[in-house]
């Protein structure tokens, strides 16, 4: 080591230059006994302002002294030539431009080979003596008392020196760091990245400020922690390269926090997605399909959305403690977990798993059962069969959880997860998260099934009889009308339906499928039903268009037209929705009739066709007339005369609902319209 305490190079011959003489300026002054200047430095000359051709030879009293500190001097100067002890203090001097200047002297007796006695003087500046003790005063104690870790590495990457608090972290003594490579002192930090780093520093200059590192230190041999490291190059006055400095700051509980934050915010990122994700149907399949692309790999490395078979086929279910639970799997998913993907049951199949499996007391308690750590003891009870065991155990699965799936207070089955290449268990987070999807999930999925099994008994009809309903119902006072087109009895494909919902609600639809005959007849009674079973969720009228748009894929390639709205008496409005159909009148007491304006919207039957709801206001005493086209189409007059003709026969004296419908049909269905015609009028009524 040289006399800086870093390692010198080639034969260790020389050292370089110190910057902090420089920075000093320390000037050397050597006197003979009688007091003359024999020697004079450049640094005298800088800062006693007299060359050496002007010093040299004189007395030196006569230059560097006051005239009043003569004596004093003088004094000294014997003082340190008879007894030969040093002397060391601040002496005001006189400059050549005869400013007086404070300057810090040593001055000490020198003998030569001959026996001759000299004063040799070394002196600075007295202000950047002071300046320079205080900054090294201010470094020791705010290095001393820094509450973050300091340590200085020479070029060799091996400890200078280190603070207490460095101590405190690394639990070990500074006398330990002390002449050691990093990974001597700590061996379980990373200790290959931060030594790359480090030497990059020393190459390039460029400082590392905060990277993160991870490790564990004898302070704390079992518990991991993160820390900020910052490394900065050392240089001296001159520019040579004397190691690295470095800070440390424990950042553990900042790193945690932040990690906490950020599975706050993947959790919320997650159940946003999984709004928008679940439920783009009302097929059962397509719903639990859904499900499980939301919880993998975000949540689980293997998910199964399983169904109480009763469930699937329109039944509740229940079973005792003993009774083993009859489920079908609607959709697995598991992309890198090929053996616990054959484990599982395939989409489709009903398993019959028994009282004592998991999953089973899943979906008897409603309650999530969580296997943090799953051990081979607890394979057979998640497993279906020894050799689904068996599966599990060679893919790994490690965390075992399953959520129950409830909805309008039913479990409908069981969200199963599991983790294999994931090495965290399932955390309480976890739960809360898959509690929460399969919360979201079950309601789609309960709407998917009762819709899906609505659809499949609509789809047995041959023949839709027509409605019959209250004549008073929620706020409306409602009458209607259906006539056969032509002379023929036989049923066509108009509908309209009044359905009474949740709080005083109704839901008005009048609708018109293409054709007459049985087949017409079929498909209408396939789109009421579904209709029916779709208004009971209360959707907006939009999204149920858009609902009955996708089932009618299956209802023979048919085209129907539709409006579908739904009374609010307590907001006093109506939402619309059209598909397109022929707008409705609204007739408002002393007011003339007027055709709706409503976004027209496609067919029913068309697909990938936008609706929209529109909210109009009803009060009291106001009407709404819905129709199908057989009220007002004929081939022998335009579309626009004949609807002017409707709103002709309705600007009148306000008359009962039935006398109305009396008399629009008696007016404009013409005896030879081969078209049919369905009739529907709703009057506000007043609140009680």
């Amino acid at each position: 080591m040289g006399p800086t305490g870093f390692p010198v190079t080639g034969d260790e011959e020389s050292v370089g230059p110190s910057g902090l003489l420089d920075v000093l300026g320390v000037a050397s002054v050597l006197l003979d006994a009688r007091g003359h200047i024999v020697l004079w430095s450049p640094h005298a000359e800088e800062l006693f302002g007299y060359s050496a051709a002007e010093a040299l030879g004189r007395y030196a009293a006569g230059i560097m002294v006051h005239e009043r500190h003569v004596d004093l001097v003088v004094k000294l100067f014997a003082d340190v030539l008879a007894t030969g002890q040093s002397w060391a203090g601040a002496f005001p001097i006189r400059h050549k431009d005869g400013r007086t200047r404070l300057v810090e002297f040593r001055n000490m007796r020198l003998l030569d080979d001959r026996g001759d006695v000299y004063a040799l003087g070394l002196c600075a500046d007295h202000g950047t003596v002071r300046r320079l003790e205080r900054d090294v005063a201010l470094s020791t104690r705010m290095i001393a008392q820094s509450p973050i870790g300091l340590a200085v590495l020479d070029t060799e990457l091996r400890y200078v020196s280190v603070n207490p608090a460095l101590e405190r972290l690394n639990g070990v003594p500074a006398e330990d760091h002390i002449g050691r490579p990093l990974r001597e002192v700590l061996p379980d930090v990373e200790v290959d990245v931060v030594e790359a780093e480090a030497r990059r520093v020393l190459e390039t200059g460029r400082p590392l400020v905060d990277r993160r590192t991870v490790g564990r230190t004898p302070a704390l041999p079992d518990d991991d922690r993160v820390w900020a490291v910052s490394l900065y190059r050392l240089e001296d006055a001159a520019g040579r390269v004397l190691g690295v400095a470095g800070s440390v700051v424990d950042v553990t509980e900042e790193h945690r926090a932040g990690v906490e934050a950020e599975a706050a915010r993947r959790r919320l990122a997650l159940i946003a997605d999984a709004s928008a994700r679940i439920g783009t149907t009302l097929e059962l399949d397509r719903t639990a399909d859904e499900l499980a692309d939301v919880a993998v790999p975000e949540l689980a490395d293997v998910a199964a959305v399983d169904l109480l078979e009763a469930v699937v086929e329109g039944r509740r279910s229940s079973f005792g403690p003993q009774e083993p639970a009859r489920i079908r799997a609607l959709a697995v998913r598991g992309p890198d977990a090929p053996e616990a993907l054959r484990a599982a049951d395939p989409p489709g199949q009903v398993a019959r798993y028994g009282p004592d499996r998991l999953v089973t007391e899943c979906v008897r308690t409603g309650e999530t059962v969580l296997v943090a750590e799953v051990t081979a003891a607890d394979l057979p009870r998640i497993a279906r069969s020894p050799e689904a065991a068996e599966l599990l155990a060679r893919a790994g699965v490690h965390s075992y959880l399953a959520v129950p799936l409830i909805a309008r207070g039913e479990v409908l089955g069981a969200l199963d997860l599991k983790r294999t290449g994931n090495p965290l268990p399932f955390s309480a987070d976890d739960v809360l998260l898959a509690r929460e999807l399969a919360a979201r999930a079950a309601v789609q999925i309960d709407n998917a099934r009762w819709y899906q099994n609505a659809r499949d008994t609509a789809l047995t009809l041959q023949r839709s009889m027509l409605p019959s309903h209250p004549r008073l119902t929620g706020g409306l006072e409602v009458a209607s009308r259906y006539q056969p087109a032509g002379a023929t009895s036989e049923v066509g494909g108009d509908w309209f339906d009044v359905i009474p919902l949740d709080g005083g609600k109704t839901a008005l639809v009048v609708g018109d499928v293409m054709g007459s005959g049985i087949d017409a007849a079929a498909t209408m009674g396939r789109l009421r039903t579904a209709t029916n079973t779709l208004a009971v969720l209360d959707l907006d009228p939009a999204r149920l268009l858009a609902h009955l748009d996708r089932s009618s894929d299956d209802v023979d390639q048919s085209i129907a037209t539709c409006v579908y709205a739904v009374h609010d008496p307590r907001a006093g409005q109506c939402r619309i929705a059209n598909a397109g159909h022929l707008p409705p009148v609204r007739l408002r007491p002393g007011r003339p009739p007027e055709l709706l304006e409503l976004p027209t919207g496609g067919p029913l039957g068309v697909g990938g066709v936008e609706f929209s709801t529109t909210t109009v206001d009803l009060v009291p005493g106001d009407r709404i007339v819905f129709y199908t086209d057989g009220l007002v189409e004929t081939r022998r007059h335009p579309l626009d005369e004949r609807l002017d003709a409707l709103l002709d026969l309705l600007d009148g004296p306000d008359a009962p609902l039935e006398e109305t419908c009396d008399l629009l049909l008696r007016t404009l269905h013409q005896p030879d319209n081969s078209d049919d015609v369905a009739l529907l009028i709703a009057r506000v009524r007043a609140p009680g």
